[in-house]
């Protein structure tokens, strides 16, 4: 009888590293896969906030910004409360402190923004605000690189609102101060927006909590409406207009954040939130033939890096754990 052949242990161990290899790299291209979901969503949620930006403009002539603020919440509020039918029992305290913040949030950010550019230019407001997410990730980050995806969103946007002098803006001492104020105190609602958004889509089942949060908005913005716009609210043409702006920037682009922020931390989320004046520039360029000049197109550039970069990071971050609870391959050690 011949010799039973022996496996040699050099070739095993090749084995058992390819194969270790091939798992990383599956666990690799599995997390990326996992990131396009949630990325997809903050991109057609911003498409859609720019596309309702376009018919709020219309309507802003009509009955001024805390009229479009009021319609745009309290008819969404009333689409979603129909649509979701959220159950108002059982719900812990902490449960309503989460909801109640998370409205308040949203309604003074929808206010605060509207209150901007009324006095400032749309470019400059939205840079402005947009420093709230991206003082957020640099905030609840911990890993210089995000710092570094967040310092280039930055400099894209600050490129795109024509604030800089030298490159096609005037700079910022010629813009309204009051107004300057409001866009950063929106801003820093929009931050807390982020982080209620995320706690409450994790204390509620699907969109209940987003429907309770857009009731607790309207409730708050509802006597600034009143007093600013009166019976022009009820108008048959304008709360047509209004509807078509509360599903296109509120119901449909927050479902779809909230639904993001079950799967994207708050630092990548809120690097991603510099997209929206990107999308802005290519929305017109696209649809109002406005022109895009050389910088724009830079800018444009260097947001879609910073928001590339960050959800790359993450992605990488959440295939290391797979790596680590994989079992060693047998006869790696052998």
């Amino acid at each position: 009888m011949g010799a039973l052949p022996v496996a040699d242990p050099r070739t095993a161990a090749g084995e058992s590293a390819a194969a270790g290899e091939s798992a990383d790299a599956s666990a690799a291209r599995r997390a990326g896969r996992g990131q396009l979901g949630p990325v997809g969503l903050v991109v057609a949620g911003a498409l859609s906030v720019q596309f309702g930006a376009a018919v709020a403009v219309l309507l802003m002539d009509r009955v001024g910004p805390t009229g479009v603020v009021t319609l745009r919440l309290v008819l969404a509020a009333l689409v979603m409360l129909a649509v979701c039918r959220p159950r108002l029992r059982g719900h812990s305290r902490a449960d309503w402190g989460t909801v109640i913040a998370f409205g308040v949030a949203m309604g003074g950010m929808n206010i605060l923004f509207y209150q901007a550019v009324d006095r400032i230019p749309l470019g400059p407001a939205v840079t402005l605000e947009v420093l709230g997410p991206l003082a957020l990730s640099v905030i609840v980050s911990r890993r210089l690189v995000n710092l570094v995806w967040a310092g280039l969103a930055l400099a894209g946007v600050f490129l795109l609102s024509g604030m800089v002098p030298g490159l096609g803006g005037d700079g910022v001492e010629r813009l309204d101060p009051v107004g300057a104020a409001y866009a950063l105190a929106a801003g820093a609602m929009w931050a807390a927006y982020i982080v209620f958004s995320a706690r409450t889509g994790r204390r509620f089942p699907q969109a209940d909590g987003l429907a309770m949060a857009f009731g607790v908005a309207a409730v708050l913005s509802l006597p600034f409406g009143i007093a600013g716009s009166g019976a022009q609210l009820a108008d048959p043409v304008v709360i047509g207009l209004g509807l078509a702006v509360a599903l296109m920037s509120s119901v449909l682009p927050y479902t779809l954040e909230l639904l993001a922020l079950r799967r994207l931390p708050a630092s990548t989320f809120a690097v991603m939130m510099s997209l929206e004046p990107a999308v802005a520039c290519l929305a017109g360029f696209l649809v109002l033939r406005q022109a895009l000049s050389v910088t724009d197109a830079l800018a444009i550039a260097l947001v879609i890096a910073a928001s590339v970069g960050a959800v790359r990071t993450q992605a990488g971050r959440r295939a290391k754990p797979e790596k680590a609870a994989r079992p060693a391959p047998s006869g790696a050690g052998e």
